[in-house]
């Protein structure tokens, strides 16, 4: 049961970021950025997203032990 609740877990943070980063990399398309650019930008979105996911598990894992 713990490892389904786990990888549940990790698809939706994948989920998660990959939507973030979808919407960043739209919204610097919208904003006049080049290809190059708004790839950066959506990079940088996702990037983003997985260190929080990182740091949110670290910061709770003392809690579940």
């Amino acid at each position: 049961m713990t490892v389904a609740v786990v990888l549940l877990t990790i698809a939706v943070v994948l989920l998660v970021a990959l939507l973030s980063a979808l919407g960043a990399g739209t919204l610097a398309r919208i904003d006049g950025a080049s290809w190059p650019t708004a790839c950066t930008r959506a990079a940088g979105t996702f990037a983003a997203v997985l260190a929080l996911a990182a740091a949110i598990t670290a910061a709770l894992s003392p809690l579940f032990s």
